[in-house]
């Protein structure tokens, strides 16, 4: 196997000097360094980043936006039912895969998918099951039980709860 130590240039060339500027006019490229005189492109700091149109507004921003990130979005730790073969345990939870080293992130909870065979009777506590995971944990005599977790209250919903609650303290005193 090649060390990096022992890589020679190919045969007839292909490796280049480095161009040294600013180093005099017999070297050709002395004074102006190959810039030319005068002009944008001949001071330093010059706008030569990709993208840059010479003060135009960029391609890359001319273009309309699309799609959307759902900011209420929840990612789930993915697990296979392959892998819970492997562990040998009766029980299993998130809390259990964490501790085992499974999952390293507990994320929005835990979501078993489908991958894989499953032959040992397991029971199998998770936020989500795909069909085919749940399929295969109840064919081998297990368990699949789903954690129902409450949804979260906007503050906007509990506002108009709070205004409802309000609304029925004023009928009752009436």
């Amino acid at each position: 196997m090649n060390e990096l130590t022992r890589l020679t240039p190919p045969r007839g060339g292909g490796v280049k000097e480095k161009k040294r500027v600013g180093r005099g006019q017999a070297s050709g490229l002395g004074k102006t360094a190959g810039r030319g005189g005068k002009g944008q492109k001949a001071r330093t700091g010059n706008m030569n980043f990709i993208g840059f149109e010479g003060g135009q507004m960029p391609i890359q921003r001319r273009q309309p936006k699309r799609g959307f990130t759902n900011p209420f979005r929840v990612e789930y730790a993915l697990v296979n039912v392959g892998a819970l073969e492997g562990l040998g345990l009766a029980e299993v939870d998130l809390d259990k895969l964490v501790e085992v080293g499974l999952i390293k992130q507990r994320k929005g909870g835990l979501k078993i998918l489908g991958d894989g065979e499953l032959t040992k009777a397991v029971s199998v506590r998770a936020h989500r099951f795909s069909g085919s995971a749940k399929e295969k944990i109840e064919k081998a005599g297990g368990k699949a039980e789903v954690i129902v977790v409450a949804a979260k209250v906007t503050p906007q919903q509990r506002k108009a709860e709070e205004k409802k609650a309000a609304a029925s303290a004023k009928k009752e005193l009436r």
